[in-house]
């Protein structure tokens, strides 16, 4: 039996933001619920920018994104 703990499922829905930082560099990448991405320097327009949707951002990808199941799970 391994001791690394299951995975939790991740958060989904049209409140949800993600927030990367690009290691080795002083960017973040903004995820929007929609799936639309963009780097940033500045924290300021990040959040600008996450808030104004759909205001300037399209989703990257139209198809919804894949929600993954948790480490361990049965079909």
């Amino acid at each position: 039996m391994s001791d690394i703990p299951a995975a939790r499922p991740m958060l989904t829905g049209d409140r949800v933001y993600r927030i990367h930082w690009i290691l080795g560099t002083d960017r973040l990448r903004a995820v929007c619920h929609c799936s639309a991405e963009r780097e940033f320097e500045d924290p300021v327009e990040l959040w600008e920018w996450l808030l104004s949707h759909p205001d300037g951002h399209q989703p990257a990808d139209p198809t919804p994104p894949r929600v993954r199941e948790p480490v361990g799970a049965t079909a």
